[in-house]
């Protein structure tokens, strides 16, 4: 990966993270009020960011799904909604926490030693199936555990606690509304994946990949019930929640417990 834009990125993060959270300690502004310029620096360095992954992943050997290098991939697509989102609605304070986690998987990737995980012999289809899945997956989870930050945050407000961190958070309606963009780009990216799977992938229902595929299909019908209840009925609060992790529950069902049903119920490697 490139060490300049990767190195850039961390010191532009972590200075925007910095800024932000002592603006909130002294409690000279309320969140969107002047932090425009704040939001436009992180983006710079969601730029930089994205150039030191786009590097890091595409290489000449081919693709690139190391570990670091998927985390780093989740805090970048993260930051950036986080960020735009916060151009029109005051969610900046999210990022005090988030842009310091997004520049973790970045440090690591400068200071550790590469192990690549190259996808070999893969056609230009199966790699936009696996990278579209693994975005799909990783903003899902990102909106799960928005999910369950909502969940505490009403559950402080039902009970007239609404301290500590709390107060920190924006408006419950705001947070709402930042939850069903994130399960809104998942679940577009979660659609494509199917859809590309089903071009590019040779037989994606054969005995080693049909209980993933089941799985991943059952998860896209609970997030669009849950994308349609929104609309039509105005779903929101607790039921969005349950809605939230169930199908976050079965897409880790489906990415992590065919491989072990496979491999210890059916005893296939």
């Amino acid at each position: 990966m490139s060490t300049l834009s990767g190195t850039l990125a961390i010191i532009i993060y972590l200075a925007v993270a910095f800024l932000l959270a002592r603006e909130l300690r002294k409690g000279d502004r309320p969140a969107g009020a002047g932090h425009r310029p704040l939001i436009l620096a992180g983006l710079a360095g969601v730029v930089l960011h994205g150039m030191a992954l786009s590097g890091a992943i595409f290489t000449p050997a081919g693709v690139d799904l190391e570990f670091l290098n998927v985390a780093s991939m989740t805090g970048w697509l993260a930051a950036l909604l986080l960020l735009l989102s916060a151009l029109r609605t005051p969610v900046e304070n999210l990022a005090i926490a988030l842009l310091p986690l997004a520049a973790l998987p970045l440090l690591l990737q400068l200071v550790l030693p590469a192990r690549p995980v190259l996808l070999a012999n893969a056609s230009s289809g199966l790699e936009a199936h696996i990278l579209l899945s693994i975005l799909a997956f990783s903003l899902l989870s990102i909106a799960s555990l928005q999910a369950i930050l909502l969940a505490i945050q009403d559950q402080h407000l039902r009970n007239r606690r609404p301290g500590g961190f709390i107060r920190a958070l924006p408006p419950l309606e705001t947070m709402e509304r930042l939850l069903f963009q994130m399960i809104g780009v998942g679940f577009t990216f979660l659609s494509l994946a199917l859809f590309n799977g089903v071009l590019f992938v040779d037989d994606i229902f054969a005995q080693h990949l049909v209980h993933k595929t089941v799985l991943s299909i059952i998860a896209w019908l609970v997030f669009a019930i849950l994308l349609w209840g929104r609309w039509r009925f105005g779903w929101r609060g607790r039921s969005a929640i349950r809605w939230t992790l169930a199908g976050l529950a079965i897409l880790l069902l489906g990415y992590f417990g065919s491989k072990l049903i496979l491999e210890l119920v059916l005893q296939k490697t």
